[in-house]
């Protein structure tokens, strides 16, 4: 049975979706490399308290995965890059103090392991910030697109 023009279309976009989100997942991960490597030579290098020197490596780490993101994954290279960045940076403190409720949550209230719960915690956030990004942080445009007002002629008249 031959499909019909639009359930080829769900499935193309639905693949899109898909390649999207896997591409998303790489730069989370890349993300997640670049503040570790940071936060670690800032207390090594440095000797700064350890919570200023995880601050320091969430911004550089959201400053990669910003650049990746608009680059790669979403492909958005085009004019508007403060507004997206403060939208993606919104997004990224949203997830983050989402996954630290769950992380706190699964630790204090079902004595899970910390680290278990951590990767739980990303785990259930990632599509979340996903979609955050996808519909807010790089939608086409960035803003609502408006349709231009047409004048409606008269029908029949001159």
């Amino acid at each position: 049975m031959p499909r019909s023009p639009s359930a080829s279309l769900l499935l193309t976009r639905d693949r899109a979706s898909l390649s999207q989100f896997a591409r998303f997942c790489v730069v989370g991960t890349s993300g997640f490399v670049v503040s570790l490597v940071t936060f670690a030579l800032l207390l090594e290098r440095t000797g700064i308290d350890y919570r200023a020197a995880d601050a320091l490596a969430f911004l550089v780490a959201v400053a990669n995965n910003f650049v990746w993101n608009r680059r790669w994954t979403f492909a958005t290279a085009r004019a508007g890059a403060v507004g997206q960045a403060s939208r993606f940076l919104v997004v990224s403190v949203m997830a983050t103090a989402l996954s630290l409720a769950i992380l706190t949550g699964l630790v204090a209230a079902l004595h899970a392991d910390a680290i278990a719960a951590q990767a739980a915690a990303t785990i259930a956030v990632t599509p979340l910030s996903f979609m955050g990004n996808r519909r807010w942080a790089f939608a086409a445009g960035s803003r609502p697109r408006q349709r231009p007002h047409r004048k409606r002629e008269p029908a029949g008249g001159d």
